[in-house]
């Protein structure tokens, strides 16, 4: 049996599998893990489990953090604050059209990772060489997409609530207009589009729920016959369970699915 913990490095990051031997965890609980990059400082979002079988090779825990490792942590994040301001002076004096956002040290201080958007490819290698001769250590530069950006900085959403990405989300779900247009929403850009300019995210949350009831639901244009005589279905209210009809005198009437029948 193999004690498998989940370990996340940001509060709405993706959540990693790591080996966690005869460590006592908790949710919550701060860890030192092996990655790819080197050394990384994590949170506990999933205690351990005892799994008989894994298919994949997994990195360790190293151990529980310790003081010293949060007063690292403190002195890692102005390392980043401070590569962060000389990237955006140097991408100003180079004219680079690119936006920096975000600046990732790894643990054991072994690499610097820069993140930006860019509309297109960008040359950066006089930008790479600058921040080599200047922190003398592994430099990366990546590319990443808008949605990435409001993910990393955070905000809120036209719910007044924090937006979704940044708060809970670990990936993002393909959304598309048509999900829009299933929940009887406005097509205007400007009322279904998020604080990056895409598509909301939350369109994708209720999507299968819409579906299903419209399921059970007459489509829109079709002749329905009832007490006030033929009817046709101009509007649909699926959480109110009831569509609207337009008589052949032109009036409307709101009748729920549960009167009708043969529909």
């Amino acid at each position: 049996m193999i004690k498998v913990a989940g370990v996340k490095f940001k509060t709405a990051g993706k959540i990693y599998d790591f080996k966690s031997d005869a460590f006592v965890l908790k949710q919550g609980d701060h860890v030192i893990v092996e990655t790819e990059q080197g050394l990384g400082f994590g949170t506990i979002a999933r205690p351990p489990v005892e799994i008989e079988k894994i298919e994949k090779k997994l990195k360790q825990i190293v151990r529980v953090a310790t003081q010293e490792d949060f007063i690292k942590r403190e002195e890692l994040e102005q390392l980043e604050i401070r590569a962060q301001e000389f990237c955006a002076r140097c991408i100003n004096d180079l004219g680079l059209l690119m936006n920096l956002f975000s600046v990732e040290s790894t643990f054991d201080r072994n690499k610097l990772t820069f993140f930006y958007t860019a509309d297109g490819r960008i040359d950066f290698r006089e930008l790479i060489k600058l921040l080599v001769k200047e922190y003398s250590i592994r430099i990366e530069m990546r590319q990443v997409g808008i949605r990435n950006l409001s993910k990393h900085c955070g905000g809120l959403g036209k719910c007044g609530r924090e937006i979704c990405c940044s708060s809970f989300m670990h990936t993002f779900e393909p959304v598309s207009i048509k999900m829009a247009k299933e929940q009887g929403l406005s097509l205007n850009p400007t009322k279904i589009s998020g604080v990056c300019g895409r598509l909301m995210c939350c369109l994708t949350f209720e999507n299968s729920t819409y579906k299903y009831l419209k399921r059970k639901m007459p489509k829109l244009g079709k002749i329905i016959t009832v007490e006030e005589g033929l009817g046709k279905v101009v509007r649909q209210n699926v959480l109110k369970g009831s569509i609207t009809l337009r008589l052949e005198d032109r009036t409307e009437i709101e009748k729920k699915i549960s009167e009708l029948k043969n529909i």
